[in-house]
Parts: C-alpha cells; structure tokens; sequence
C-alpha cells in the first residue's frame, strides 16, 4: 500500500512540474521568432583541374589455332528381321433372337358427359343522374 501512495505522489509531482515548465518553452519560441536569420555568405565556386584521361594498352588479340574435325566411322545398319503381321482370329456374331412384341390391350375411352355452358344473367344498366346546375348571381 504505501508503494501505491509514494507512485501517486510522484505521478502528481511530475504533472506539477511540466505544467510550469511549459510557460518557458513558449517564450524561447517567441524569441526564436523575433530574431532575423543570419546572412549567409556566398562562397566562390572552386575551380577544379583537368585529369589527362587514362588509356588502356592494346593488347595483341591471341590467334588459335584450327582444329582439325574429327571424322566419325561408319557404322554398319544392323540387319532386322522381318517380323509376320499379327492376324486376328475371326470372331463369331452371336445372334440375338427376337423376342415377340408384347401387344396392349384395347381399352374402351370413357365418355365425358357435355356441361351445359354457363349462362351469366343480364343486369340493368345503372342510371347515372345528371349534375346540378349553380347559378352564380
């Protein structure tokens, strides 16, 4: 427990402390503001000499020698037998036997008795009565 307190207190201490410190950094800032810059002077330009440039020696190219190509001996194709072409044997055709069609069955259609149409009944024309006429004086 008293770690805790001594930690707060120093906490406190340290907030008090920047808060007063703060107020300075303002001002020198001020100051840093109303002061000119320097003139800075011009330097004059230094002259630098010429190097001679480097050459590089030639250097005789090498000559190589031919070589002779070499030469291959022939050889000789060898002999290959000729090989009988492979026949295939004959297969018999299986056939299939036919089998009979099976037949459907007549089946009589069922008549459908007519429904007479319906008749919708006719209704009055309705009497649409006529808008009054306003007289304005």
């Amino acid at each position: 427990m008293a770690g805790f307190h001594r930690a707060s207190l120093v906490f406190a201490m340290l907030v008090a402390v920047s808060s007063m410190s703060s107020n300075c950094f303002q001002a020198e800032a001020r100051r840093l503001l109303d002061t000119g810059l320097p003139e800075i002077p011009t330097l004059p330009m230094p002259e630098i000499p010429t190097l001679p440039k480097p050459e590089l020696p030639t250097v005789p190219k090498p000559e190589i020698p031919t070589l002779p190509k070499p030469e291959l001996p022939t050889v000789p194709k060898p002999e290959v037998p000729e090989l009988p072409k492979p026949e295939l044997p004959t297969v018999p055709k299986h056939e299939i036997p036919e089998l009979p069609k099976p037949e459907l069955p007549n089946v009589p259609k069922p008549e459908i008795p007519a429904l007479p149409k319906p008749e919708l009944p006719t209704l009055p024309k309705p009497e649409v009565p006529k808008k009054p006429e306003i007289t304005t004086p």
